[in-house]
């Protein structure tokens, strides 16, 4: 190879890392735009808030792949509303929170939830709501802590056998030229399809603006990646089974016309957990939480009152 078809292949091997390093640092002056809290946790520092009464039931959120903690606010206002106080927070390469290196399995992300909980000194049991990846995150988490868990309720819920097209699959399976193709093609589609959706009704103003705000901040793509291949790669399967066998309650609200997890894995919940209330809510697709949340919210407060009926 000639000296500068090396430099060129050079050159074009490093473009992921330059891209990576003219995004926005998550340091001190970074952090200074956040609301809400931070605490220094053992693998990073983790960004949450807390809404609703300091005496309300609490609400455990967990977000999912990509849209970080305010993907809950509009259904948090319903939920305090209910009397709820809600505990929401990002997780790691996400929003504000750091975004260490290292494997992002669902060990990595129960940790997470688990060393937040100790730190807001969180003993009783609470409802755990998850969406999206954040369903399976739950789901995981529930099934070692079953004893603390007073219900379970999942928003589109991954952990069900994630189908992720050609491209996505390659660099899922493939390091080093995955990694150079997810870097290079994944920003660019990520933020199509959240503008494709720009015009739809959201409880929350500018959510595709939001999401492509998370494009320009250090290892967010490289922790979207790491989450594809550790957690959405697997099923959520053994987790499933066990909060059935230990007779959690468990709600799942599912969108119609989701093409991120389609409806037929509601079946496949079933399989898995007989007893799990599951809901529908036509012309919802994946963005639920925020184009349907009034919908979402209605599912919620009818499970609540069907547990005291």
């Amino acid at each position: 190879m000639s000296t500068a078809a090396t430099l060129a292949a050079l050159a074009l091997a490093g473009l992921p890392t330059v891209r990576e390093l003219r995004r926005t640092p998550r340091n001190a002056h970074f952090r200074q735009q956040a609301p809400g809290r931070f605490a220094e946790l053992s693998q990073g520092r983790t960004h949450y808030d807390w809404l609703g009464p300091e005496r309300g039931a609490t609400v455990v959120c967990v977000h999912g792949l990509t849209t970080p903690s305010y993907v809950w606010l509009g259904l948090a206002r319903h939920l305090v509303a209910m009397g709820f106080r809600v505990l929401v927070y990002d997780l790691y390469g996400r929003g504000y929170s750091d975004a260490p290196r290292g494997p992002q399995t669902p060990g990595f992300f129960t940790r997470q939830l688990s060393d937040l909980l100790e730190h807001e000194a969180l003993t009783g049991d609470f409802t755990l709501a998850g969406y999206s990846m954040g369903g399976a995150i739950a789901a995981h988490w529930g099934a070692a802590n079953p004893d603390r868990l007073r219900r379970v309720i999942l928003l589109a819920p991954a952990g069900m056998g994630h189908r992720s097209g050609a491209t996505a699959r390659f660099c899922t399976e493939w390091p080093l030229a995955g990694d150079w193709l997810f870097h290079m093609a994944y920003p660019t589609q990520f933020a199509r399809i959240a503008r494709s959706a720009d015009d739809a009704e959201s409880s929350i103003d500018d959510i595709a603006g939001l999401q492509v705000a998370e494009l320009r901040r250090r290892g967010f793509v490289r922790s979207v990646l790491s989450s594809l291949r550790g957690t959405l790669r697997g099923t959520a399967e053994e987790a499933h089974r066990a909060l059935h066998a230990a007779q959690v309650p468990v709600t799942v609200i599912w969108g119609r016309d989701d093409t991120v997890i389609p409806l037929r894995a509601m079946g496949q919940l079933a399989q898995w957990n007989r007893q799990a209330r599951q809901v529908v809510i036509d012309g919802a697709g994946h963005g639920l939480p925020w184009t349907h949340t009034d919908k979402v919210a209605e599912a919620i407060r009818e499970t609540l009152e069907a547990e005291t009926a």
